[in-house]
């Protein structure tokens, strides 16, 4: 591959995660059909590939890429001999595509005009299995690659491919309508919808792959997404749980890297660069979510967490203890291995690192293949004063798959504690 080719194989990754959700939304909603749409805009890919080395990435890649994927639209149809009957409509659809983003008024909850909305209430439609409804809104909505979906939902990559194939299959074979679902139907879908949105929230706040650590742009759209979705459905105190949580860690974007790019930690964070407008929208949020008086759920238990995180005038000084009697009530909830692992790390900073070694150590055959996971037993042996095996183990989490700029810092991590040898310190905790 030469250096052409390399140039525009990066540049249609790079516009395929920042417009996929937008083009592929766009497509559906002028064909009527999500696999075809899809499939339309893997071709524009293919053709920006072949064509982007030699003329150059256009100004709006963007908008190439959708007008490419609609003109084999048009060529479809027309092979289909049914352009007669459609091109009034799409004509008046591609004026339709400009409307703006509005959140509507929370007194029309029935009204919702954004077609990436629609697009994930399609994706998490009841017909496909939950895990089948995140791996094919990871894909159309954040961008991601099936290697990247992979490392999010803890899958092999050729699971993740037969589950995208099949769930497109079964959506085309229900004949799905591009829409936001009736009142009646929403609740059925709400918590696939509130996971995928937070999902692509996740994938801005810490990038699956690439050379940035961040991506506070589809962090954004994620929280644009969830302000949407509350106008949709303002009774639901999960909706502004989630907001909540997205603004507190949100609040962090500037702080998280330094001059170079790479990421810092919670404790190196300088705090009078957190955005304090932030910090007060997620506890207006999360206030409004446990005045509901339903109690805090899985999303609202995270949101709290952060919130003693923001609130904390110092690392030193945060509410470990509080922190780690939230995660008890999370992994009561939701008792998965990276909810188990987040409240071990929280009780080495209550505890000490030794009985949180312990509690990661049980994770290890869930966890294996995880990040996240070596990283944080590596922080633990390396606060132990074990300086051999934290090296070790900010190695192995550094082979495992991640974004380029974490991987950096873990490398670095390692020559150094195996340069100085073993001497006991103590660590910041990772930025969660």
């Amino acid at each position: 591959m030469n250096d052409a080719d390399a140039h525009a194989r990066r540049a249609v990754e790079a516009v395929w995660r920042a417009e996929a959700a937008r083009i592929v939304a766009a497509l559906t909603r002028q064909t009527g059909d999500f696999t075809w749409a899809e499939d339309l805009a893997q071709d524009a890919l293919l053709e920006a590939l072949a064509k982007w080395p030699a003329s150059g990435i256009p100004d709006n890649p963007g908008a190439w890429l959708l007008s490419v994927a609609k003109r084999r639209a048009i060529d479809g149809w027309r092979r289909r001999e049914r352009m007669g009957q459609r091109e009034p409509l799409f004509a008046a659809e591609v004026l339709d595509a400009e409307r703006a983003d509005a959140v509507p008024e929370l007194g029309d909850p029935d009204r919702i005009d954004d077609d990436v909305l629609r697009l994930v209430f399609v994706a998490c439609h009841p017909v496909l299995a939950p895990q089948a409804r995140l791996a094919l809104t990871l894909r159309t909505v954040a961008g991601l690659t099936t290697e990247q979906i992979a490392r999010v939902l803890l899958m092999t990559v050729p699971t993740v491919q037969q589950r995208i194939v099949r769930a497109k299959r079964a959506l085309a074979d229900a004949a799905v309508p591009f829409e936001v679902p009736d009142r009646s139907e929403r609740g059925a879908r709400l918590s696939s919808v509130l996971q995928v949105i937070y999902l692509l929230f996740t994938e801005g706040y810490a990038a699956a792959a690439g050379d940035r650590p961040v991506r506070p742009e589809v962090a954004r759209e994620a929280v644009r997404l969830a302000r949407q979705l509350r106008a949709l459905m303002p009774a639901e105190p999960e909706v502004d749980s989630l907001i909540a949580l997205m603004e507190f860690q949100s609040s962090r974007f500037v702080a998280r890297v330094d001059e170079r790019g790479l990421p810092l930690t919670l404790g190196e964070q300088d705090r009078a660069r957190w955005d304090r407008s932030a910090i007060a929208r997620g506890s207006e949020a999360l206030r409004r979510a446990d005045a509901a008086g339903r109690g805090l759920g899985y999303y609202g238990l995270q949101a709290a967490i952060a919130e003693c995180h923001a609130v904390a005038p110092t690392f030193d000084a945060t509410d470990w203890d509080r922190i780690v009697r939230l995660y008890d009530a999370l992994v009561s909830l939701a008792p998965s291995a990276v909810v188990r692992l987040n409240r071990a790390v929280a009780v080495s900073m209550a505890d000490g690192p030794a009985e949180a070694l312990d509690l990661v150590a049980e994770l290890e055959p869930e966890l294996d293949g995880f990040r996240p996971f070596h990283a944080a037993r590596a922080e633990l042996l390396e606060r132990l004063g074990r300086t051999d095996a934290a090296a070790a183990a900010f190695e192995r989490a550094a082979e495992l798959e991640g974004n380029d700029a974490e991987t950096a810092v873990l490398q670095r991590r390692a020559a150094e504690l195996a340069a100085r040898g073993p001497v006991t310190a103590v660590g910041g905790h990772a930025d969660a």
